[in-house]
Order: structure tokens, then sequence, then C-alpha cells
């Protein structure tokens, strides 16, 4: 293999290396790289008021738009490691990395997919409330979660019964 092929794979492994860790921000790191700071409810505030949901939404959808284009970079440099390179261990890296970026495309599509959710129940005026008893989830918990279904009651419940095997 030519010292300018290994050269380039090298630079292509490093490039997709650099990219998967960050591909998938946390919603804390989306909110403050766009400038979007906690919401602070005032005082008396109803819960899940009209500028509360607002904020959700708008969240939510800044959310979704930074994983859509993670997504779109994971394609690109998919599409950039398709020369399967001659040498036999770094073919296997490169499947190995080719099974980890799509793991963790999968993962984002599903985190869209809970996202588009969480959007359409501020629709129908079910989201920051409990699925299973229908009290408020909490606008800390929602900060720290957007796409909560559960308050945190019911949500400690479910981890115990999934550990269980129920």
């Amino acid at each position: 293999m030519s010292a300018d092929t290994n050269s380039n794979i090298t630079k292509k492994k490093s490039n997709v290396k650099a990219t998967t860790q960050g591909s998938n921000p946390t919603t804390a790191q989306t909110l403050l790289s766009y400038g979007v700071k906690p919401y602070e409810p005032k005082k008396d505030e109803e819960y899940m008021s009209k500028a509360q949901l607002e904020h959700f939404r708008k969240l939510l959808n800044i959310w979704k738009t930074a994983l859509l284009q993670g997504g779109d970079e994971t394609i690109h440099d998919l599409k950039e490691l398709a020369e399967v390179p001659a040498d036999v261990s770094d073919q296997a890296t490169l499947e190995e990395t080719f099974a980890l970026r799509l793991r963790a495309r999968d993962r984002e599509h599903k985190l869209i997919n809970k996202i588009d959710e969480s959007i359409r129940a501020i629709d129908s005026g079910d989201y920051g409330y409990c699925e299973e008893c229908g009290i408020e989830i909490g606008i800390r918990r929602l900060e720290a979660r957007p796409t909560a279904t559960l308050c945190i009651d019911c949500k400690t419940l479910a981890e115990v019964r999934e550990k269980q095997g129920r």
C-alpha cells in the first residue's frame, strides 16, 4: 500500500472518530450552543403555560435540527469511507467504524421519533404530564429530558420493574 493511500485512510479514520464522538449532542449542549437558556417560570405561573410550551417546542425543534445535521454528516462520512482499503486491518477498522456509526444513527433516529412525539403532545395539550399517573412531570425534569413522558416516581418504578424482569 502506498504511503499516500495509508495517510488518506488514517486521515479518514481520525475524521470519523472525531465526528462520532460529538455526533449526539445533549440537550444542554444543544441549548447553550444556540443561545437558548433554561426556562425560568415566573412566580405563580400556571404549569405548561403558553410561554412554557413555546419554550419546549423551540427546544425540541433545535434539538431535532442538530440531530438531523449530525445525520447528514454521518452519511457524508460513510460515503467518504466507502473505498475499501487493501489492508485487512484497515478494512476491519473501517467495518467497525461503519457499525458504530450506524448504531449511533439508529439511536438518533429513535430520538428524533421521540422528539416528534413530544411535539405532537404539545399540540394535543398532553405535554408535561405523566403518561402513567397524569401528574406534572416538572419543568426541571423536562429541561433535562424534554422527551420525558413519565414523572420521576413512575420512571423510577418502571426502572425497578425492568431490573426485576417484569
